[in-house]
């Protein structure tokens, strides 16, 4: 496969209302080629209504979503621009899965011969002739992918493309997300999965009652956001704990253990040296920092509370 010219997809102030209700709320972000843009947000945050505006399934109340400066519509050869994945249930089920791409190609002006490719693509490439009715969960999930890409488009658009994968189809579908970018692609996908977002994206986007809440590097959204603890096991926790009481430290006793403490605000070599001055034996000294769930919960339950 091939990749074309890259291409930015940005969200200008898009606003979504259906009637009193506001889905999207004047989100505004650019998704860049080249990196695996993670779309995160708890159901009902908004993520699906904007992906179908970027698709132009959905009109905007206002504000704009463009694909390489264009809404969908007026772009030329639209599913060689974009490929998605919003619903990987939307086949016939009585259509085999080479009959379903090769439909998908002939309305998108791509060649029959291009069915082969994202067939094998996925890991389908032996089941082709089989109905798409008798696919798992899983398999349909793979036949989705392989008909976002059918185009070989620029831009890649997944909504939740790990639901119903088993761990070896969640670490494939991480590996083809991480090549598509690797090949200049631009790759959004939407997920509520927070550990697979975790070990997934590069970049950040994060929404929250169609708000936007942070939009960076993963790696900056979390350090930014969380502090590093430091867990130390010993023998004679009281001693440790005078010792660092002394030291002006701050720690707590480990609920989760009798002989853990939890200490804030220094590092693992100073509560090694506070230890090893008071000559207390230490079983375990580790640096522990607060996960990308962590952070979201922390987050999203400060939004309700503002609210």
């Amino acid at each position: 496969m091939h990749s074309s010219n890259p291409v930015l997809l940005q969200a200008h102030s898009l606003v979504k209302r259906y009637g009193r209700v506001t889905a999207v709320d004047g989100l505004s972000f650019t998704v860049r080629p080249g990196v695996v843009t993670g779309f995160l947000g708890p159901n009902g945050a908004g993520k699906s209504t904007t992906l179908r505006m970027f698709l132009g399934l959905d009109r905007p109340t206002s504000g704009a979503a463009t694909v390489g400066g264009l809404r969908l519509a007026e772009t030329p050869h639209p599913v060689r621009v974009v490929g998605a994945m919003l619903d990987a249930r939307a086949v016939h089920p009585r259509r085999t899965a080479a009959d379903h791409l090769a439909a998908v190609a002939r309305a998108g002006g791509v060649a029959r011969s291009r069915v082969a490719e994202p067939l094998e693509l996925v890991g389908l490439g032996d089941v082709g002739g089989r109905r798409a009715g008798d696919f798992s969960l899983g398999m349909k999930q793979r036949l989705g992918i392989a008909t976002a890409l059918i185009g070989d488009p620029s831009v890649v658009i997944f909504d939740e493309p790990l639901n119903g994968l088993d761990p070896e189809g969640i670490r494939w579908a991480r590996s083809l997300m991480r090549d598509l970018a690797a090949e200049g692609r631009t790759v959004l996908f939407s997920s509520h999965l927070m550990g697979e977002m975790e070990l997934t994206a590069d970049q950040l986007v994060v929404v929250h009652h169609g708000r936007l809440l942070a939009d960076q590097p993963l790696t900056a959204f979390i350090v930014d956001r969380t502090t590093v603890q430091i867990r130390a096991r010993t023998p004679d926790r009281r001693g440790l704990l005078k010792a660092l009481a002394r030291a002006g430290v701050d720690a707590v006793p480990d609920a989760a253990s009798a002989d853990g403490l939890d200490v804030r605000g220094t590092t693992s070599d100073r509560v090694g040296r506070i230890a090893a001055g008071a000559g207390i034996e230490l079983s375990e000294l580790s640096s522990v920092r607060g996960s990308l769930e962590d952070v979201f919960l922390t987050m999203t339950s400060t939004q309700k509370k503002a609210a």
